[in-house]
């Protein structure tokens, strides 16, 4: 099992270091979910609802962006240039030291 460190702040500013398993298949909104930072998933991960939007913050490297994602985010509120849905970004090895901002609630 290899943990990688994600670096998360929250919707006041707090930063927040977590480990995060690459080995359950978990991606970065379940990862914010287990931890009880405030981020809904209210559509169970599908990309149809935006509530786990966050901001990337540092230059590494992620999954390229699928349509459906690119999709709810030209609907979506408060979306950057640098807006992902956590649950399209998956848990792997080469997030290790990914810091993210989680965007304003709706």
């Amino acid at each position: 099992m290899e943990d990688v460190t994600i670096h998360i702040k929250d919707r006041e500013g707090t930063l927040h270091t977590v480990e995060a398993p690459t080995d359950m298949a978990m991606n970065l909104m379940e990862v914010c979910k287990a931890y009880e930072l405030p981020v809904e998933g209210t559509c169970g991960g599908m990309a149809m609802c935006a509530s786990c939007q966050c901001y990337v913050l540092s230059e590494t490297e992620l999954p390229e962006i699928q349509e459906e994602e690119e999709a709810m985010l030209s609907e979506a509120f408060y979306v950057k240039n640098n807006s992902r849905l956590g649950c399209q970004i998956p848990v792997t090895k080469e997030l290790h030291g990914l810091k993210i901002e989680l965007a304003p609630e709706y």
